[in-house]
């Protein structure tokens, strides 16, 4: 019997994560999916804290009507614009162990456009 997807998900997500850490200059962005909704947090893995974060259930974005990747690239500008108040204009992308397609692309495309460099 092969790999259930969580369990193969979570192989790639430590293959990427072998390679891509933050810092406090360059912050990890780490996206999570889950069926409803998306997260994304700037990471400073040297001291283990969060910079900054957004989702989908955050009260500015949570009555945003659209798809659900339409709602992904508003969650990808909210951390951007958040990230920049936090002086952090680089940062190294973590997609979790999901393809770069779809939702996960979106968001990353929304942060892109709010100033961020990746």
């Amino acid at each position: 019997m092969g790999l259930t997807k969580n369990e193969r998900r979570q192989r790639i997500k430590n293959r990427i994560r072998k390679t891509v850490t933050g810092t406090n200059a360059q912050p990890r962005l780490a996206v999570f999916r889950s069926n409803k909704e998306i997260y994304a947090q700037l990471v400073n893995d040297v001291t283990g804290e969060t910079i900054a974060a957004a989702s989908s259930r955050d009260k500015d974005l949570s009555t945003a009507k659209g798809t659900k990747t339409e709602v992904a690239t508003l969650v990808g500008k909210s951390i951007g614009e958040k990230a920049l108040k936090a002086g952090v204009s680089n940062i190294t992308f973590d997609r979790g162990g999901y393809l770069y397609h779809g939702r996960v692309k979106s968001l990353a495309e929304g942060a892109r456009e709010a100033g961020l460099k990746f």
